[in-house]
């Protein structure tokens, strides 16, 4: 497993581009699924879970080929197949596939989804709203095995925001005889660009955006070319390294549009940031994604403390940089209060800040009270999941001294190459 070393203390100087979005590629790559033709999908990042979602398609029959810096994914010849339970316990995006699975075939055989260990994030959301829409669920040797003659249209509401819901509706309904309304649909970017990209293919979607999406089933889908948008989450984790080490960056195709919370927060905390313009242009969809060509990024000689930062669902501060904000404020001039409203397994990077100088403490399981140090030293630590592994690397570069962060498979699930892009920054540090 890869460990990182890393030689903190050092101001991050230089540009560096964003990759696409890990969260939009995944449910897109699944929905290709529903066409049975060929998508040129681009702008998808070299990450362990986009490997795992090509190796899912081709378990199902399809012919996935790497093409420039996407795929080119044929569904024509996919079936209802067992696919890989390795590939799907490992990683929670794939539970996306149970609506493509549904819309395309009428059944669905997959074991339990997995990933990283942030929460219960319970599927009941998702089977409920597809129960409505006609299908029955069961239990065989472990797996859950979804089955309907013809998915039809239905109302659905979501009693929470949910991304993944919202996600696997959208994939059921496009195929489903007559309307689908989904009411409380999360307005996450990503859910959007699936948006586009059904609608690139023939799908009819109203309320694209908003909390409320109407979905005119049984429009005949194709083929389409794609461009996914940059990921938010990674130009989110290296601005607040900017922001914590110190220096200034340029991050190029940063989706500033998606960013508005995170820029505030940075800006709170004392960064300046402007973001860089260009004129017009949009996908090849027709969506855009903001006019922005990058975000400049100046520190502050050391962060502010922030009273209180309170993750919620997008616009708010995204619960997946809650853990390098955390990170920031650790040496931030000052007491920060920092509270967690998504995910309550969040806060599992505190033990391991806390061994490098850290001055953390519980209020309640989802509060967690800050007391800036002038710095942090080098330690030996280990990442037990995504984001929270990407805000122990942070913890080293602002630190004094030397850091191993181990466990970077997990890291690698989201960040094409986080090590390159930091030492395009001036960073000290490498992978063994």
């Amino acid at each position: 497993m890869t460990t990182f070393h890393i030689h903190g203390g050092i101001p991050l100087q230089g540009e560096v581009r964003i990759q696409g979005s890990k969260n939009a590629a995944l449910p897109i790559l699944a929905a290709t699924l529903l066409t049975g033709d060929t998508s040129d999908i681009r702008n998808c990042p070299q990450i362990a879970d986009v490997q795992h979602m090509v190796s899912l398609l081709q378990s199902l029959g399809c012919r996935v080929r790497r093409s420039g810096d996407g795929y080119l994914v044929d569904s024509a010849r996919a079936g209802a197949r067992n696919m890989s339970g390795d590939a799907i316990t490992g990683m929670r995006s794939s539970l996306c596939l149970l609506g493509a699975m549904l819309g395309r075939f009428g059944e669905v055989a997959m074991e339990h989804p997995g990933g990283c260990v942030i929460g219960k994030r319970p599927i009941d959301l998702h089977l409920r709203a597809l129960e409505k829409m006609g299908v029955s669920f069961s239990e065989e040797d472990g797996k859950l095995i979804g089955k309907v003659g013809r998915l039809q249209g239905a109302d659905i509401r979501l009693s929470i925001s949910s991304v993944g819901a919202t996600e696997n509706i959208l994939l059921a309904a496009v195929q489903a005889e007559g309307y689908t309304t989904i009411t409380g649909a999360a307005k996450e970017p990503e859910v959007e660009a699936l948006c586009r990209y059904l609608t690139a293919c023939g799908a009819q979607i109203e309320g694209v955006g908003t909390s409320i999406l109407g979905i005119r089933g049984g429009e005949p889908l194709h083929g389409t070319e794609f461009t996914v948008p940059a990921d938010r989450i990674v130009a989110g984790t290296y601005l607040f390294a900017c922001v914590g080490c110190g220096g200034s960056v340029l991050l190029e195709n940063a989706p500033c549009g998606q960013l508005e919370a995170v820029i505030q927060t940075a800006e709170r905390m004392g960064a300046r940031c402007q973001i860089d313009r260009r004129e017009g242009g949009s996908d090849i969809c027709g969506a855009d994604y903001g006019h922005e060509s990058g975000l400049y990024v100046q520190a502050p000689e050391r962060p502010r403390a922030l009273s209180r930062l309170r993750t919620a669902v997008y616009p708010g501060f995204p619960t997946d940089l809650q853990s390098m904000a955390l990170a920031v404020l650790t040496r931030a001039d000052g007491k920060s209060c920092i509270e967690e409203t998504i995910f309550e397994n969040r806060f599992r990077v505190v033990d391991a800040l806390k061994s490098m100088g850290a001055d953390l403490e519980h209020y309640t399981p989802n509060i967690v009270l800050v007391r800036g140090v002038p710095s942090l030293r080098g330690a030996r630590v280990e990442a037990r999941e995504l984001r929270g592994g990407a805000a122990l690397v942070l913890a080293g570069l602002m630190a004094e001294g030397e850091s191993e962060v181990m466990g970077c498979a997990y890291i690698e699930r989201g960040y094409e190459n986080i090590g390159k892009d930091l030492r395009d920054l001036g960073a000290r540090i490498v992978s063994v």
